[in-house]
């Protein structure tokens, strides 16, 4: 069965955002892109917000084919072209989109229809609502934190109105030379 990955920067403090949605403050080089790039390649499903899709829809699909574009550009840009993408809207259409599905209801059983499909994950991509509304459902089955080395103080908090407590087991951790560390929990649901 597949699971469902959220995949964050995060702030020592909680924080996956400034107060109006900023991220200035999220660290990321080419050591960083190589580290993520080895687990997105294990990963041929990508789970966004409506607003993380249309940024991410507004760059990527042409990223790779600019004239100075990065390593880091050139891979995920191919990654995200051959990716199917799950898109959580109560807005959006489902009109002649490639490799995407628009999901506006019933979320909990569209999901769990969805990770009985393949044995690949899911990863969750920064949309923090999105992240809520799976975390009230208890539909995230890890967390890949990258821990950047800032406390903002206030912001939009990964976690909001936790119902139960979440009991996670840590898998691995890497420390980049930037400051920023790499947590990965899987939830342990016993």
């Amino acid at each position: 069965m597949r699971k469902i990955i959220s995949f964050m920067h995060i702030s020592l403090d909680g924080f996956v955002a400034g107060p109006s949605g900023e991220m200035d403050w999220i660290k990321v080089d080419e050591e960083i892109f190589d580290h993520v790039g080895k687990r997105i390649s294990e990963s041929d499903t990508a789970l966004y917000g409506r607003v993380t899709y249309e940024m991410m829809e507004s760059y990527w699909p042409t990223a790779g084919d600019e004239p100075d574009a990065s390593k880091h550009d050139i891979e995920h840009s191919k990654w995200y072209n051959n990716a199917y993408k799950i898109v959580l809207s109560k807005t959006m259409k489902d009109t002649g989109l490639t490799k995407t599905k628009i999901i506006s209801d019933n979320l909990s059983n569209e999901i769990n229809e969805i990770k009985q499909n393949e044995d690949k994950d899911i990863l969750l991509f920064g949309s923090p609502t999105a992240t809520h509304s799976l975390i009230q459902l208890n539909l995230i089955d890890g967390y890949w934190l990258f821990v950047n080395p800032i406390i903002l103080g206030q912001g939009i908090p990964l976690f909001i109105d936790i119902k139960d407590k979440i009991k996670l087991k840590l898998l691995t951790t890497h420390q980049f030379t930037c400051g920023v560390t790499a947590l990965d929990y899987t939830v342990d649901r016993q």
